[in-house]
Order: C-alpha cells, then structure tokens, then sequence
C-alpha cells in the first residue's frame, strides 16, 4: 500500500511489523488547549498510548507535508501554537500545496490516519451539530453549523474513542446525526452519552461493552460486514464536572459568542477558552484528563486489534 504521507520512523515501523498504533489529532495541541497544558496534554496522551504497547502517531501537515507521527521540531512547533492553522479533511490538500502548517481536527485526523493504515483514534470530544447560540435563535437566517467531523466518520472505517461530543454542542441533534449516517456509537462501562466534561447526558445508548477485549470483538464484527463508517466508543471522564454548572457555563459561552459574533471553525475553540474561564479552569483540568484517558483506552483496543494479526502470521 502506498501511504500518501510522510511517516515517523516508529509509526513507519509499527506499521510494517503489525503492531498496534493510535492516531492522535494535532488541532487539540495547537488551538484547542492553551499553553502549557497542551504540552502537558501531549506528554500524557504519547505516554498513556506508549506504555500500554501501541505507538502513538499524531496527524498534521507540516510545512506542507501530510504527517503521521508528527514529532520532533515540527511538534515543538505545533505546541508553540504560532502560524499553524485548523484544518479539517478538505483542507488536507491546499495545506500541502501552500506549504502551510495545519493541524488536523477529527476529520482530518481520520483521513491521514485511514491512508496510513490505522485503525484506531483517540480523541477528546468530537464535532457534531452547534447550537444556535441564545442571541441568535430568533434573527432571521440563524443557522446552525455541522461539524465535518460527522461526515467523516460516516465514510472513513475506524474506530474512535472520545469522551462523547463537545459540551458546548447540540448533543441530541448529535446523536440524531450519528445514527442517520449510520455510525455505531457505543459506551464502555456507561450506558448513556458522556457529555465530554460532564458523566451522563441523559441520552441512552443501545450498546456497552465492559473491556477493551469486547470492544475489540466490535470492531472486528463490523470490519467482517464491510460497513464503511467508523465506529464511536465512549467513555466519561476520569472527573467529570457537575452537569449543572456546565450547562450554565456553556449558555453564557454562547451568548458572548453571539454577541461577539464568532463563527465559523474560530467557534469551537473560542467557546472552550471561554468555557475555561466561565468554570474557573476547572474545564480545563477535566479536558486534559479525559484526553489522558482516553488515549489510555484507545491503546487497549489496538493491542487487541493487533492480536488478530499476531494470530493469522502465526497460522500462516
């Protein structure tokens, strides 16, 4: 296979041998945590997927190259958050044409990941369906934007494993999207939709598995059937915050959005920076954690996964 990206030597090697890698997005380092937590964030996610035996393989383009296992200079780069844009799946190929640096989102990550070979993705919180913010929902032509993520993962087969969609979303409409597109959204040890920063949503889910093992047995029933989208595993962070104050801080967040009149992919990562300040930082400490985490569970899965290649070289 031919792999229309630039890999590090680990992943490169990871991938050659068989053993279980985990794709990470780059757009959480570079726009969505400040500095220094999303250095922190970054030190944690590399180790977690590392010291459960799976590499860890971060998406971007990097001064115009497509990238799985950005490292090095080029992830100092990122960390410093200066010059590097957010781009999603679509953007993939005019970044690399302006030789630009961009870090990719869930829709971008799973793109360059797929071409790469890799099944798994660990991620905080995917895009979905926005809520109008409170100022707009009476103007004329408010609409609502729909993250790119969500077409993504009804196209791309991987498994992704996250902490349910951003808080400051619509997360019934999420949901309503996710099971038209026909992506599988099951819990590990939960039986309803984490709300990213929050335990419950009150949303059920129709599946939960209790182990990585039965996770994995998932994914490989669904590969075994030929279905193109991806599967969504979700879990709670590891301390989540109160759901009542989320929601009060996520509808002041928004107004001031509206009022401020940001739009666009500028939205998401301006919201979670006002979040932080509406909760006192508390967001953010909950926001890292289940980064942590869930890399942790994603490594877990892909061992498993890889097993199946250990076992059928065997039989060869």
């Amino acid at each position: 296979m031919t792999i229309p990206a630039r890999t590090s030597p680990p992943v490169a090697a990871a991938l050659r041998d068989g053993r279980p890698v985990v794709a990470l997005e780059s757009s959480v380092f570079a726009q969505g945590l400040p500095q220094p937590e999303n250095r922190e964030a970054a030190r944690r996610m590399l180790a977690a997927v590392r010291v459960r035996g799976a590499e860890p393989a971060i998406t971007a383009v990097a001064r115009g190259a497509p990238v799985v296992g950005l490292d090095g200079d080029d992830l100092e780069r990122f960390l410093a958050r200066e010059g590097v844009r957010k781009i999603s799946a679509r953007d993939i190929a005019p970044a690399a044409a302006a030789r630009a640096d961009g870090a990719t989102t869930v829709a971008g990550s799973l793109a360059l990941a797929h071409a790469a070979g890799i099944v798994v993705l660990a991620t905080g919180g995917i895009g979905g369906v926005h809520r109008v913010p409170h100022a707009s929902r009476h103007a004329a032509g408010a609409v609502r934007d729909e993250s790119a993520d969500l077409v993504e993962l009804a196209r791309t087969p991987m498994l992704v494993v996250c902490a349910g969609a951003k808080t400051i979303l619509d997360l019934p409409a999420t949901m309503e999207r996710l099971e038209s597109l026909g992506v599988a959204v099951v819990g590990y040890k939960v039986d309803e939709l984490p709300g990213f920063l929050t335990s419950g949503t009150g949303i059920s889910l129709s599946w939960r598995f209790e182990s990585p093992r039965d996770v994995a047995a998932a994914w490989r029933a669904q590969h075994d059937l030929g279905r193109m989208q991806a599967m969504l595993v979700v879990q709670p962070p590891p301390s989540p915050l109160p759901r009542a104050m989320v929601d009060d801080a996520v509808n002041r967040a928004l107004d001031a959005a509206a009022r401020a009149e940001i739009a666009g992919s500028a939205l998401t990562p301006w919201l979670l920076a006002r979040l932080e300040e509406e909760t006192g930082g508390a967001s953010l400490a909950t926001n890292v954690a289940l980064l942590e985490s869930n890399a942790a569970l994603a490594a877990e899965i892909a061992v498993e996964l890889a097993r199946d290649v250990e076992i059928g070289r065997a039989r060869a």
